[in-house]
């Protein structure tokens, strides 16, 4: 059985940091891209960041690039995500997603074809 089961997300003043996983299952994890999309109330879903565990290459949004790191640890088949220097407008839920191929900076553009999905892990960041 496929799973994505994130974890980490939670309530954070502004500035702070927190560090979300997304533990993979069931599924050969050096073959795809993993990573990460958000959504805010009322917002459309948008695309943050991704890793080939394989590769290295990474991807991040202008909107996180400097404040947010991605990394992966193959022995666990987990991916993490760092988020740094927090803002209000980082709260969303948080959904793990892969991805069969590499990570490309087109990773949000192939949402609607992502292969797995995690059930998602809110953020809250308040000032």
């Amino acid at each position: 059985e496929v799973q994505l089961v994130e974890s980490g997300g939670g309530l954070v003043q502004a500035g702070g940091s927190l560090r979300l996983s997304c533990a993979a299952s069931g599924f050969r994890f050096d073959d795809y891209a993993i990573g990460w999309f958000r959504q805010a109330p009322g917002k459309e879903r948008e695309g943050v960041s991704c890793i080939s565990s394989s590769t290295g290459s990474t991807y991040y949004a202008d909107s996180v690039k400097g404040r947010f790191t991605i990394s992966s640890d193959n022995a666990k088949n987990t991916v993490y995500l760092q988020m740094n220097s927090l803002k209000p407008e980082d709260t969303a839920v948080y959904y793990c997603a892969a991805d069969w191929g590499p990570c490309y900076s087109d990773y949000p553009a192939r949402e609607h074809g992502m292969d797995y999905w995690g059930k998602g892990t809110l953020v809250t960041v308040y000032s």
